[in-house]
């Protein structure tokens, strides 16, 4: 069988000369134990990801000069190997320099001692980073494309010119030296990128952007500006990107050759010590909304998948100012408030963006060939609130019409009995009035092909499509009152229309044809089939019905259309108790005691509480931590092999600490140190067999 080929044109990827839209998402193998990594692929895939991105921090396979480890959750070999074993791509993003909130930006303490400046054009210095990018070559022997393997891209250093390094001609040189060392060593891929935002140099690589929905690297300790990734523009530059190390100058490469892309957009916030914005998903579905109807033609998150610092031989591995850098991390949780968080959790905000990402998957390569149309009447910022914010994309009469009503932490104006319209080929399309209020963000077809048909327009958004034997399930959702007008009924073709709420909710999977799974749960692919993942039980609903119910439910019948599912068992519950044992120096330190239900496959320690920072010990051993935010934080004890007892540290936060928090805690004596309350929650998995 021929290989794929993988190309680019001024506009969108390409496989085999056809235009492709990829959804990327950034798992770091290191923060994540290596027992568990299969199983988060798969959680990312059910989100509708199909390449993974990573850092290799130097820092963690050559801690010490000349001892190299790839062991363990270090071994980028077995990692890549998941990667092909679950039918995904990959990027890896070799640095040396990764920035990643990891120490020194992932580069070693020993580097920064020897007698030369890194990331300079210096001699030494390319020795020692080509002798690195050697082991990564031949860690991924056999993995790269040309050997039939995963691994498709490489990124070329990170924020170059623009968080550090050299600008201009120099800056350029040394990312085609770069590349061509990672090429020599064995490296070779069809993609080679590098971050093209905030003035970063590009050596003449694929240029990919980013955008975060807020700053928590910024030094100021109060709200800051509304951020400009909620205003459709072919501006492709986010400013606050690395504004910790000062704003950075436009964009340094000729936009007219390269496609718009995207490998940091941000999936989440990773909150620094004195600064702790909280990430929503509605914060990350509005931008990732907003960037396609500006013409994004690759959606690649940073993080998808949260994580936590590995312990380091000589020091802790995370960002410090004790090490130079602007900010303090936490030392050990990386949780980024990601679509799949810490521990693993798929969160609201992976249901959020897996609306866009089921989209793409069916629709996407059609949307690349479409260009962007911003209409003279959109307003240019973000600090309008009361203008209705809109974009097209079309290619010929066919197309999109994207609507956006949120700015995060702003109320933006209603628009009632709005009239939507799209300007497209010889046309001026009108929609039937609705509603347009603050927080709405969506997008609507306009003369979309449809089965044997068109759609000349509706008022619901399109979300997959399933292939049923002989028929085609058209699947959109609406929280409005749905309708459709055709210039030509779809055939054989079927509508199904959902609420936006059961979208959220709806997992497509392959058994005998194509099923929409409709749960509160997840549901992810796994070596024997497909698993739900549910802390709830209770029911779920199919469509079509399955051919066999998923173990732990009965079928119920058919209601409205679906297949009902109940689930049969009465599961005992899990509990959780603290007491305080000791109280010194300003910190609290609490047992907790736990008892599990049988049959879980995770439990998660819920642990609402008032202070500054949290510690988790284990069988006396500090392993994981936490900032406050006013947000729960959830800790999953299969990591830990379920332990029985374990410790919690709080530590105080004072009235008037130099913070900035979206939700203060309540303060006691002008101090806030305690555990308000503490549950522990199971999570159940049900096999679906294929």
């Amino acid at each position: 069988m021929d290989r794929i080929k993988y190309g680019f044109t001024p506009r969108y990827m390409t496989k085999d000369g056809r235009p492709w839209f990829p959804i990327m998402g950034e798992f770091h193998y290191s923060r994540y134990p290596r027992e568990y990594w299969k199983e988060s692929l798969y959680k990312m895939k059910a989100g509708g990801v199909e390449t993974v991105s990573t850092y290799a921090f130097w820092i963690h396979h050559e801690e010490v000069e000349g001892e190299y480890d790839f062991s363990g959750q270090r071994d980028l070999r077995a990692f890549v190997e998941a990667v092909k074993e679950t039918g995904m791509n990959m990027f890896l993003r070799i640095g040396p320099w990764c920035h990643g909130e990891a120490r020194n930006g992932g580069l070693p303490d020993w580097l920064l001692k020897k007698p030369f400046e890194v990331r300079t054009n210096n001699e030494e210095y390319f020795a020692v980073v080509k002798k690195y990018y050697k082991k990564l070559a031949e860690q991924m022997k056999g993995l790269l494309y040309q050997e039939d393997g995963p691994v498709i891209g490489v990124q070329i250093e990170n924020e170059y010119g623009h968080c550090g390094g050299l600008q201009g001609e120099e800056g350029e040189e040394h990312m085609r030296r770069l590349t061509a060392m990672a090429k020599e060593v064995g490296l070779v891929v069809p993609y080679y990128t590098a971050t093209g935002w905030g003035g970063a140099v590009t050596g003449g690589l694929l240029p990919v952007m980013g955008g975060y929905c807020e700053a928590p690297w910024d030094q100021r300790l109060t709200e800051i500006e509304p951020s400009g990734n909620y205003v459709f523009t072919t501006e492709r530059n986010d400013h606050n990107i690395g504004s910790d190390y000062g704003f950075g100058v436009g964009i340094t490469y000729d936009m007219s050759k390269f496609p718009f892309l995207t490998a940091e957009l941000g999936g989440g916030l990773q909150v620094t010590h004195h600064r702790r914005p909280v990430a929503h998903p509605k914060d990350i579905g509005a931008m990732t909304m907003v960037k396609l109807g500006s013409g994004v033609n690759l959606l690649g998150y940073y993080m998808y998948h949260g994580g936590t610092n590995p312990k380091g031989k000589l020091t802790t591995l995370h960002e410090s100012r004790e090490t130079g850098y602007p900010n303090d991390l936490p030392v050990f949780s990386y949780d980024f408030s990601a679509p799949i968080r810490e521990y693993g959790q798929m969160s609201g905000t992976l249901k959020e963006i897996k609306l866009i990402a089921m989209f793409i998957q069916d629709f996407g390569n059609a949307l690349c060939e479409m260009e962007t149309y911003l209409p003279e009447s959109n307003p240019l910022f973000q600090t309008n609130f009361t203008e209705l914010r809109t974009s097209v994309r079309r290619k010929g009469k066919s197309g999109y019409l994207f609507v956006n009503n949120f700015q995060r932490r702003y109320i933006m104006e209603e628009h009632l009995n709005t009239v939507l319209t799209a300007e497209t080929e010889g046309e001026v399309l009108q929609y039937p009035a609705r509603d347009i209020l603050n927080g709405d963000f969506f997008f609507l077809p306009f003369y979309m092909p449809v089965g044997d048909g068109e759609l000349k327009a509706a008022m619901a958004t399109p979300l997959c499509l399933l292939h049923n034997g002989e028929q085609e399930i058209y699947v959109f959702y609406t929280d409005t009152e749905p309708s459709y007008d055709w210039v030509k009924e779809p055939g054989r073709a079927k509508v199904l229309t959902l609420t936006r709420e059961e979208a959220l909710n709806a997992w497509k999977i392959a058994l005998d044809k194509e099923y929409l799974v409709i749960t509160e749960g997840e549901v992810i692919e796994s070596e024997d089939g497909y698993v739900l993942l549910n802390r709830k039980g209770g029911s779920l609903k199919t469509y079509p019905a399955l051919p066999l119910a998923p173990a732990g439910y009965e079928y119920k019948g058919e209601k409205d259309g679906y297949a009902v599912y109940e689930g049969m068992a009465q599961r005992s519950a899990a509990s959780a108790d603290c007491k305080l044992v000791r109280e010194e120096n300003g910190k609290k330190v609490y047992e907790v005691t736990l008892q599990y239900a049988e049959g879980g496959n995770d439990c998660f320690l819920k642990v609402d509480f008032g202070g500054d920072t949290a510690k988790l010990y284990v069988d006396g051993e500090w392993v994981d931590d936490w900032f406050y935010t006013g947000e729960t934080w959830e800790i999953g004890l299969k990591r830990y092999g379920f332990p029985q007892k374990l410790q919690l540290e709080i530590e105080e936060l004072r009235e008037g600490a130099k913070r900035y928090l979206e939700k203060w805690p309540v303060f006691t004596n002008g101090k806030a140190c305690e555990i308000h309350g503490i549950a522990a929650d199971t999570e159940y998995a049900y096999v679906m067999k294929k």
